[in-house]
């Protein structure tokens, strides 16, 4: 929603993480939503991030060379396209959401299923030839897959969340001093 892009970069974002883009033509209205004329299609205002106007021209020439622009690959659709969405100029990253992706394939949180880890395969490959960056959501705790990940390149990184994170600790701590199986 290019309205609510706008928003969060006048109140002093650096960029955004745009879900769901799983066209290059969404990547496109993600850039141009984030950018000003001439690049992109944003509204020009006078608000916190351009210091209420005292600012203007400062913040202008900043958000040309500085203001990010994250995808969120969280389809098939877009694993199919994505180096299409990755070669739209202004696209500086992506980021991948598992459950969404995983869903798409009709296995929703089945991480370890085949198709699913293929996707997953494919992801970094394609941004490696496109030279963009990337992250991923490791959706529940574990070490040794935030490992893999930083391993295979990995740039940033949601490591769990922190009800999982409560969750688990609990967990193990009441089967280690317990012995119970939740």
């Amino acid at each position: 929603n290019p309205e609510q892009i706008k928003r969060i970069m006048d109140a002093g974002s650096h960029g955004v993480i745009v879900p769901m883009v799983n066209t290059p033509e969404e990547a496109e209205m993600a850039v141009a939503s984030v950018k000003y004329p001439p690049v992109g299609r944003r509204s020009f205002g006078l608000a916190r991030a351009q210091g209420y106007g005292a600012r203007f021209e400062d913040y202008l020439a900043w958000q040309r060379e500085n203001s990010l622009v994250i995808v969120q690959i969280e389809h098939i659709n877009a694993v199919n396209c994505l180096e299409s969405i990755l070669s739209v100029e202004g696209v500086d990253a992506y980021f991948v959401g598992p459950y969404d992706l995983s869903g798409s394939l009709g296995i929703p949180g089945q991480f370890d299923h085949p198709e699913f880890l293929k996707a997953m395969d494919r992801i970094p490959e394609i941004a490696k030839k496109c030279g963009i960056p990337g992250g991923v959501h490791i959706v529940e705790p574990d070490a040794e897959q935030l490992k893999n990940s930083i391993e295979q390149g990995n740039q940033f990184i949601a490591y769990g969340a922190d009800i999982r994170m409560l969750d688990t600790v609990c967990r193990e701590g009441l089967m280690q001093v317990a012995g119970l199986r939740l």
